[in-house]
């Protein structure tokens, strides 16, 4: 087994053709995502990044892709109850680190976070632990 990079993840699920090197780079990423891979949380929580930061997808096209990637045989995702736990937060509207967050914290009483938004979308999705706000 070998684990794989963002750059991987992302030349095999999108393909760039403005990007010479990109294109050049994506039958290797194609070739290594057929073995045996590993892919970790932190390269989960990058990917989802790079795919709405650089690539501009849509949430809807992010979704789609990491049930791809959790669908694929070949792949193991570390903690991939937690990854699709987010997937499920995220696709009620949290944003996806938030949602990784929150389903990383599942054991946790609550979840503390001054980010207003996080704690009404996460209230309004009945998704545990609570989001609380920090008091002195």
């Amino acid at each position: 087994m070998k684990a794989v990079d963002t750059n991987v993840l992302a030349r095999f699920f999108i393909n760039d053709e403005d990007d010479k090197e990109a294109a050049k780079q994506r039958p290797a990423a194609i070739s290594a995502m057929s073995g045996s891979v590993f892919v970790s949380l932190t390269v989960v929580l990058e990917f989802e990044w790079v795919m709405r930061g650089f690539y501009e997808l849509s949430s809807k096209d992010i979704q789609r892709i990491f049930e791809s990637l959790c669908g694929l045989e070949n792949v193991q995702i570390e903690d991939r109850g937690i990854v699709l736990a987010a997937l499920n937060a995220y696709q009620l509207g949290l944003d996806f680190a938030d949602a990784l967050h929150l389903a990383r914290a599942d054991f946790c009483s609550a979840f503390l976070s001054f980010d207003q938004r996080l704690k009404k979308r996460a209230m309004s999705a009945n998704l545990s632990p609570a989001v609380e706000t920090p008091t002195a």
